[in-house]
């Protein structure tokens, strides 16, 4: 009843910047196409709103503008349901710029390798399908992109699909990048195919490039290092071997070379996320536990001064879980919710150190 007391200019009104523009611009250009489509006749071709392997080379703008195109109805209801509200809930979170970069480079990222892997099966197979036979159009990109920041934020939030499936926020990413093989299996590889890239260019932007709203360390910190969103939990855990093996490779080579933004200290490690109070518990909890351990670690006695090492390393450990409770309640929003660290978990980690509390 609340919704219907306002007018639709009010509603719109209420709808973040970036998210109304990107809805408009969406709905402008697939009209266009509609309109173009129904009056071109048979031979109808748009290379320059939607993404030809062998003609958008010529029209560039396609590999981000492509994405605005829906070349159905049906793809458009389904766009305008899902894709508005998740951007109007991100754009709360992140602001209208990160949004805005988000979304372009999720977009344009995977088109270019789309392009680049159609123009290699050309050259392998010589089939001229790869180049004129395919188009990528729609927001299957984005859509994914989108899952994947839902499960750093809120990855064990409960949602019900048709209002009959239920599932957790963390394993829908990999449900639809699952739905994409079997497509691409079935050889359906346009434009199925951009869900499996549009996966990773946005996971590794959210894990190095995004740029944090909170600042810890006295400069800007980048991404999201945490456990509980590395490379290897997007798989089950019979490859974790391999995969962090793949993963660790990567990640030395990209260090190696300046490709990523360092790291930076356990608390940059650990920087919160706007939102997702239960994840930043135990993002804050984890941080709280190992800067603890460290100071036990640091004060183990020696054979000479046995007592005067166990009560430095007791009274230490009480004042790094103050301070880290005091420093991080002053960054978040959501301070008042999340514990950093509960006194029972610090009584049990002094109690397995053999400290005394």
């Amino acid at each position: 009843m609340a919704v219907l007391s306002f007018s639709p200019a009010q509603l719109v009104a209420t709808i973040p910047l970036a998210t109304r523009i990107y809805t408009a611009a969406t709905v402008g250009f697939s009209l266009l196409y509609y309109v173009l489509y129904w009056t071109g006749g048979d031979n109808f071709a748009a290379p320059y709103l939607v993404l030809i392997p062998g003609s958008s080379i010529f029209y560039p703008w396609t590999f981000l503008t492509s994405a605005l195109v829906e070349t159905t109805i049906i793809e458009l209801i389904f766009t305008l349901l899902v894709i508005p509200a998740s951007l109007r809930y991100l754009e709360r979170l992140w602001g209208a710029v990160e949004l805005l970069k988000f979304i372009a480079v999720s977009i344009t990222v995977s088109n270019v390798i789309a392009f680049g892997l159609n123009w290699l099966e050309y050259m392998v197979l010589k089939n001229p399908l790869f180049l004129y036979g395919q188009q990528y159009h729609g927001q299957m990109a984005l859509q994914i992109a989108v899952l994947v920041a839902f499960r750093q934020i809120i990855p064990e939030h409960q949602v019900q699909l048709f209002g009959v499936l239920k599932a957790r926020v963390k394993t829908l990413p990999m449900a639809y990048v699952t739905f994409s093989t079997v497509m691409c299996i079935l050889g359906f590889q346009c434009p199925f195919i951009v869900i499996q890239f549009g996966w990773l260019v946005s996971y590794i932007w959210l894990r190095f490039y995004k740029k944090n709203a909170v600042d810890l360390s006295g400069g800007p910190l980048y991404g999201d290092r945490s456990e509980t969103f590395a490379f290897v939990t997007w798989f089950p855990p019979f490859i974790h071997g391999p995969i962090t093996l793949l993963g660790n490779t990567a990640h030395s080579l990209a260090s190696r070379f300046h490709l990523i933004p360092s790291s930076g200290d356990i608390e940059a490690a650990y920087a919160p996320l706007p939102g997702g109070a239960r994840a930043e518990a135990e993002r804050r909890r984890a941080m709280a536990l190992k800067a603890l351990d460290q100071r036990l670690a640091g004060g183990v006695a020696s054979p000479s001064q046995p007592q005067r090492s166990a009560s430095s390393s007791s009274g230490a450990s009480r004042p790094a879980a103050t301070s880290i409770s005091s420093g991080e309640a002053n960054t978040s929003k959501n301070a008042s919710e999340v514990e950093v660290a509960e006194p029972e978990e610090v009584a049990a980690v002094e109690k397995s150190d053999g400290g005394k509390p």
